[in-house]
């Protein structure tokens, strides 16, 4: 099996050359195990790789330095403090927008509903009460019924007679009601 790009680049830095033909991942395991009983070999390697790494990754070492002084006592208090000034401010907030809704918003009126609208809305329960657009409580061709009680609405608005018979009729009734 290959050894990865990772696998390469670990053992570059612990001093090992593993990209070379012919070595093995049991020679490899067996290099580790040694350079780790002697400390000796490690220490300066990972030193300059250390070192080299601050260098190419400058953000990624102020970041490890960042959390190293966290973990101390006074970064701890540090930390303390900014949470408790973190949810100080949040508070602050909260209140400065509960106030500012309160004083600024006027309060939303639901739009009122105009009378031909009303009218419309009467007729299309006529319109579904009947059995002329399908059976009763159904309406199949919507728009067919929309039409039909919306030229009625305009025409009883207007001053039109309502018809004589049929389900024009019924729609006319319930929008004159609408009407007086």
């Amino acid at each position: 099996m290959a050894f990865s790009n990772l696998e390469k680049a670990m053992a570059l830095v612990i001093g090992l050359d593993i990209a070379r033909p012919g070595t093995s991942r049991a020679a490899a395991k067996q290099a580790v195990r040694i350079i780790g009983r002697s400390g000796m070999v490690l220490a300066p390697r990972a030193a300059a790789a250390t070192t080299g790494l601050a260098a190419a990754n400058p953000i990624t070492a102020g970041v490890g330095l960042g959390l190293g002084a966290l973990q101390t006592d006074p970064g701890q208090q540090l930390l303390d403090m900014a949470a408790e000034r973190g949810r100080s401010d949040r508070v602050r907030f909260e209140q400065a927008l509960t106030d500012l809704t309160m004083k600024t918003a006027p309060a939303v009126r639901k739009k009122q509903k105009s009378v031909f609208n009303k009218a419309v809305s009467a007729g299309m329960k006529a319109a579904k009460a009947s059995t002329s657009y399908g059976k009763k409580g159904v309406i199949n061709d919507s728009k067919k019924a929309f039409k039909a009680v919306t030229k009625e609405a305009s025409r009883i608005k207007k001053g039109g007679k309502l018809a004589s018979k049929g389900i024009k009729r019924k729609i006319g009734l319930a929008i004159k009601k609408v009407f007086k």
